[in-house]
């Protein structure tokens, strides 16, 4: 059985991110995979969107996402930053004002459906493949590669614990897939 792995180098997880918007055009797809990078919801939660989870009824994109994760139950907010806050508001702009009731990620077959999972998955996978990204990368990739890169800035595990609603460190600890090349750099840096 393989894991999923979260994209490390950061040129890698550039052109991965913009695949979509500038090698193959779909601000759908775009928005779809910088949602899930820079909110580390699950795919499922991110399926379930809709546009008034991210606008307000005046038109305004709102500060934060409130979700009720479909696994724990839990409620999550998350802030939008800059950069999903752009992908949202050109994705919306393309879409010429959507219905605030229609899913942020309407199926290609059916719009009043949400994208599958299935096609989620594809999505991704096509991107990453496109991008010369290795075999392990999906949609769970996402919600991984946000953990890693905000660990990798400083993010301590126990915060990365708490945005994720993992019940243990030890989930968590495989989530940033640190690796024994980055334990030996620990140690060679050290330098004491």
């Amino acid at each position: 059985m393989s894991t999923t792995n979260p994209i490390k180098d950061r040129d890698a997880l550039a052109l991965f991110r913009d695949y979509y918007k500038d090698s193959h055009p779909n601000p759908r797809n775009y928005t779809l995979i910088v949602m899930g990078l820079n909110t580390a919801f699950r795919i499922g939660d991110l399926l379930k969107l809709r546009w008034h989870d991210v606008y307000r009824v005046n038109g305004k994109l709102r500060g934060h996402i409130c979700v009720e994760e479909q696994k724990t139950q839990k409620t999550r907010t998350v802030p939008i930053n800059a950069a999903l806050g752009q992908a949202l508001e050109s994705y919306r702009i393309y879409l010429s004002n959507p219905n605030s009731s229609a899913y942020l990620f309407p199926s290609g077959r059916c719009k009043s459906q949400p994208l599958s999972r299935c096609q989620a998955y594809r999505i991704v996978k096509n991107a990453a493949r496109e991008c010369g990204l290795s075999d392990h990368i999906s949609c769970h990739s996402l919600r991984k590669t946000f953990g890693y890169q905000a660990w990798k800035q400083g993010t301590p595990p126990a915060m990365l614990m708490d945005l994720y609603n993992h019940s243990s460190y030890q989930i968590t600890k495989r989530y940033l897939g640190i690796e024994q090349d980055e334990r030996d750099q620990v140690y060679l840096n050290i330098n004491l």
